[in-house]
């Protein structure tokens, strides 16, 4: 479980997917702070709202729209550039927010999306903006999610492994962060009351192979076990911790094919107060 063993582990190529909004303050204040650390190159990708009959019927309105993307994209530049990063603006005109950002991403060749948890159309009464939770599921790449105050991890990262290939992909990247950030990891597995007794000596022994690899890949880790749903044991561990960053695979053990994200990873995205990052298995 090594850098080399998965192109998730890279962090070189950072979008940060932005609509405008103050839900997106923490995302871009993260996403300068991870190209700075990692010296990778920034792109701040963000939506100009249109199509071919609205652009026809209200050109004045398009334009207007396209001025303050240009100007939302060049502040975010600025704020790069005093940082020492480069930044590259893109601004993609379309009619699906989450559409234009995973095409920007593949078209980019980007090793990791950075957005809100939702946009300025999302509805309060929702965990997770629409949006956010499809780009974490058709994206190819790793996402982060960042809640408008978080900021950048500093402390200790968070891995949830529950043995699943998701998991094993996670470890990887977690080893990748904890490295840039010289962050210790801490490794946790939920044991789920519902479960066989199989089934939760499966989640220790995940929780120590997994602790042992990074372990031998140089960096300091501890794993523990705490029984309890996974979503909320995941949460609480966080908190208990300090840690500030949580690494979680986009689906389970339990997960299925056609659902976009996992529950859990979904639930634990919707709750946590820092960033999330979400990584899909190779």
């Amino acid at each position: 479980m090594t850098d080399q063993l998965s192109p998730l582990a890279r962090f070189d190529r950072i979008v940060v997917a932005t609509d405008g909004s103050e839900f997106s303050t923490g995302a871009i204040r993260v996403g300068i702070a991870m190209a700075e650390h990692s010296g990778g190159q920034l792109y701040a990708v963000t939506m100009v709202r249109t199509n071919p009959e609205y652009e026809a019927y209200a050109p004045e309105l398009v334009k207007k729209a396209a001025t303050e993307a240009r100007g939302h994209v060049e502040a975010i530049i600025a704020e790069a550039s005093a940082r020492g990063v480069r930044c590259t603006p893109v601004i993609r005109h379309g009619d699906d927010p989450y559409r234009e950002i995973v095409e920007a991403a593949e078209e980019l060749n980007a090793d990791i999306i950075v957005m809100g948890r939702r946009g300025r159309r999302g509805l309060a009464r929702l965990m997770v903006g629409d949006a956010t939770v499809k780009v974490m599921g058709y994206a190819h790449c790793s996402v982060m999610v960042v809640p408008k105050a978080a900021e950048m991890w500093h402390s200790r990262i968070l891995l949830a492994t529950d043995g699943s290939r998701c998991s094993d992909s996670a470890a990887v990247a977690a080893a990748k962060m904890a490295k840039c950030c010289t962050a210790p990891i801490t490794v946790v597995g939920a044991l789920v009351p519902s479960h066989s007794d199989k089934r939760q000596q499966d989640g220790r022994d995940a929780v120590t192979r997994t602790t042992d690899l990074l372990r031998r890949d140089g960096l300091e880790v501890e794993g523990v076990t705490v029984a309890g749903e996974a979503d909320q044991v995941i949460l609480d561990t966080a908190q208990k911790h300090g840690c500030d960053l949580i690494v979680i695979g986009s689906h389970g053990r339990t997960g299925f094919g056609k659902v976009l994200v996992g529950s859990v990873s979904e639930r634990v995205v919707g709750k946590a107060t820092g960033p999330v990052l979400v990584v899909k298995s190779v």
